[in-house]
């Protein structure tokens, strides 16, 4: 059987319910062969702030995103699985769904939450929902 997929991205905000996004990528990356992409987002606060203090602000939260990356990647890395991470600022969906298309993702491996019963349109909102309607590939959203 030849391999499905050949590039997985696994965006994470390094919550809780990745851990579950991130054990169902490297399964499918390990029967695959596929390598994967840790991805996390930093949203700007207003782009037109921009000051010292919010640039010192911002490579903090790079770093700890690096940091959180790094811990993660390294599962992959044990089992000899290719894998990379990266942070990319802007805004999270269409950040996700640009880097999609700019790296020839052919699969996103995203965590999800369950649709609240009683507001079931706030759900529309969410980052998981948007990357699903927009990434050119397929979405596979773990709850």
């Amino acid at each position: 059987m030849l391999p499905r997929f050949h590039h997985i991205l696994v965006p994470l905000d390094f919550s809780q319910k990745n851990l579950a996004a991130l054990d169902i990528a490297f399964e499918i990356a390990e029967v695959n062969s596929a390598r994967v992409t840790l991805l996390h987002v930093i949203e700007r606060l207003e782009e037109a702030a921009e000051d010292q203090e919010s640039e010192v602000f911002y490579a903090r939260l790079q770093q700890r995103a690096d940091a959180e990356l790094e811990s993660r990647w390294q599962r992959f890395a044990d089992a000899k699985i290719t894998a990379e991470y990266r942070v990319r600022f802007g805004k999270r969906a269409p950040e996700i769904v640009h880097f999609v298309r700019e790296r020839d993702v052919d699969l996103i491996v995203l965590s999800s939450h369950p649709v609240d019963e009683i507001q079931p349109l706030k759900s529309l909102a969410s980052v998981s929902y948007q990357v699903s309607l927009f990434a050119p590939c397929p979405v596979l959203l773990v709850k």
